[in-house]
């Protein structure tokens, strides 16, 4: 990988991580289009530089974070089922991380789910904002490891799983923005003392670079993905997934190798 890829997928990575069209998908079909051979180092990259993107979320709502105890705590509820099961299914999940075919097929059944989730959710918007219960937290953080198949979105599950518990879209994404810190810090640990072997000056560098070009695309994302959503809600990210998926399976149901284009 050379620094410029690591910027480009920096960039990929700052604009998806929270919007419901799946950072990780984008990334996988980045790497294919840039014609980078998803190695381990590659697969770990992915994962890594996610924790760039999450930072931003500390620093735009750093006054939550010092809000009360009982927010760390939702927090913490709504994360074990994803620490467990990230476990339990890392040798599966990493064997999807190189698989183009699973992320179009997942954006294009995802797109289809988000075009019906405004108006399925539609009184959630008239009643405010609610408080999250404990229960509620951990429902969401279930529909969280819905999202370890890459092109589902970690942010779209999260949210739906929000809406679910009768939040509205503000308080769903600012909750899924929140969820995010603890689980994509877990994952970045977890992989690099997995792949502590594949570091080295060269590919500190690549990380670096990575995570604070996420980093600085992330703040700008955050801001615009909350205007975009209380305006028009999901209707549009899931009209852009359908699209996106439906083409990748036709180039790849014509073998047109993506590198290409």
């Amino acid at each position: 990988m050379t620094t410029f890829e690591a910027i480009v997928l920096g960039i990929i990575e700052g604009l998806t991580e929270f919007l419901p069209i799946s950072s990780t998908g984008h990334m996988i079909i980045g790497t294919a289009i840039l014609g980078i051979q998803p190695d381990d180092f590659v697969k770990m990259f992915t994962v890594n530089i996610q924790f760039g993107a999450i930072l931003s979320v500390v620093v735009l709502y750093w006054k939550k974070f010092f809000q009360s105890m009982d927010f760390y705590y939702k927090l913490i509820v709504a994360f074990i089922p994803a620490a467990i099961f990230g476990v339990l299914l890392d040798k599966y999940i990493d064997a999807l991380l190189g698989s183009v075919e699973a992320v179009a097929l997942a954006l294009l059944l995802g797109g289809i789910v988000l075009l019906f989730i405004d108006k399925y959710f539609a009184a959630n918007e008239k009643e405010g904002e609610k408080d999250i219960s404990y229960l509620s937290a951990l429902k969401i953080g279930f529909f969280q490891v819905i999202s370890m198949i890459p092109g589902v979105s970690r942010s779209g599950a999260t949210i739906v799983g929000g809406l679910s518990q009768k939040l509205n879209r503000k308080q769903a994404a600012e909750f899924s923005f929140f969820l995010a810190v603890p689980t994509m810090a877990a994952a970045t640990c977890f992989k690099l003392l997995k792949n502590y072997k594949l570091i080295d000056a060269s590919n500190i560098k690549l990380l670096l670079i990575g995570n604070a070009v996420a980093f600085i695309v992330a703040l700008i994302a955050i801001k615009a993905f909350i205007g975009i959503l209380n305006k028009y809600g999901f209707r549009w990210f899931g009209v852009y997934r359908i699209i996106i998926g439906a083409v990748i399976i036709i180039l790849l149901a014509l073998k047109i190798n993506l590198a290409v284009l």
